[in-house]
């Protein structure tokens, strides 16, 4: 199975219970950019359209650039009726978009899964000169109790398990090597998530190495699950402790 089918079958839950973005990055996002109605911005990796719906709420053109067809017709249910949403089945490395057509891209919780050199020259090709490459990630506070347990739980229950990150890669070494000489401005936005026992449940069903309601750790996990949500949850709401953490800059 291919990176481009981790998330089959977790499309619907995906789009439920991840989180978006918070209003403090969209707004630094179209200033920094200087982003109007006539800008077009390439969500690639766009998932389930979380990112993409926020972009076109802004009154942007938004391409979105899926491989997974679960989690792009999803996004389409949901985005089809926005006038300037376009939805391509598509990989990061090779967009069938024209050259120098794109005034931002952007890249939410996905950029780990891409060939980083390849995805790199496409950004070359298909971005207005000088236009910028945003990466963001939501990810859980590392330092905080509360995760530190959760992810106990998950690698107790969850083989493919391999921490917290988001997928993010805290070393600087990536980054360095993605952007034009090794450039780019680096910005994190608390924005702390609560969530009620489903939500927390389903948020933690929505990662790519959660178990399926078929597999044997299923149940142990919700269980596991329910009993942390109920030693720190407090009038029946959990806080957890998150970080936005952009990455943005020329390639």
């Amino acid at each position: 199975m291919g990176t481009k089918d981790n998330f089959t079958g977790k499309a619907t839950i995906y789009s439920e219970y991840r989180s978006n973005y918070p209003m403090a990055y969209m707004n630094y996002l179209i200033q920094s950019n200087n982003l109007s109605p006539d800008h077009t911005v390439a969500d690639i990796g766009s998932g389930t359209g979380i990112l993409t719906k926020q972009l076109l709420d802004q009154d942007l053109k938004v391409i979105a650039i899926e491989p997974n067809e679960d989690m792009r017709s999803t996004a389409e249910k949901e985005l089809n009726h926005y006038a300037k949403f376009t939805s391509i089945n598509g990989a990061a490395e090779h967009t069938p978009l024209q050259g120098q057509s794109i005034d931002l891209i952007t890249v939410a919780q996905a950029f780990h899964w891409f060939d980083k050199e390849q995805f790199k020259l496409e950004c070359q090709r298909i971005l207005k000169p000088d236009a910028n490459v945003a990466l963001v990630w939501n990810s859980r506070d590392a330092s905080s109790e509360l995760v530190i347990e959760n992810a106990a739980i998950c690698q107790k229950y969850c083989p493919a398990f391999k921490g917290f990150s988001g997928g993010i890669d805290k070393t600087p070494d990536v980054y360095e090597q993605f952007f034009r000489n090794g450039s780019y401005e680096f910005k994190v936005f608390e924005y702390h998530l609560e969530f009620d026992l489903d939500r927390f449940i389903g948020r933690n069903l929505s990662g790519s190495y959660a178990p399926k309601e078929t597999d044997e750790q299923y149940e142990p996990f919700i269980q596991s699950l329910s009993e942390l949500y109920a030693k720190y949850s407090k009038n029946d709401v959990l806080i957890m402790p998150n970080l936005t953490r952009s990455y943005m800059g020329n390639v």
